[in-house]
């Protein structure tokens, strides 16, 4: 079962790396010109969001409870 962000039960997040220019036009104009995105996923793989900054990714799953975790 998913929470209202998308989370399975089991609370878990994955932050993966992704370069800016690996994304569709529409997804970069939402983003801005930024060098480095991660991408925040549940265990099924499902994207959630993007985020700028890895500590802020790591920040956000903590105030939510989620526990994080990087993969490549």
């Amino acid at each position: 079962m998913k929470d209202n962000f998308g989370v399975l039960q089991d609370g878990i997040v994955y932050l993966r790396s992704v370069d800016p220019a690996d994304l569709p036009e529409d997804v970069l104009e939402e983003t801005g010109q930024v060098d480095q995105l991660w991408s925040i996923h549940n265990s099924d793989g499902d994207q959630l969001a993007f985020i700028a900054d890895l500590e802020m990714a790591q920040e956000l799953a903590k105030q939510f409870s989620y526990k994080a975790m990087t993969v490549h």
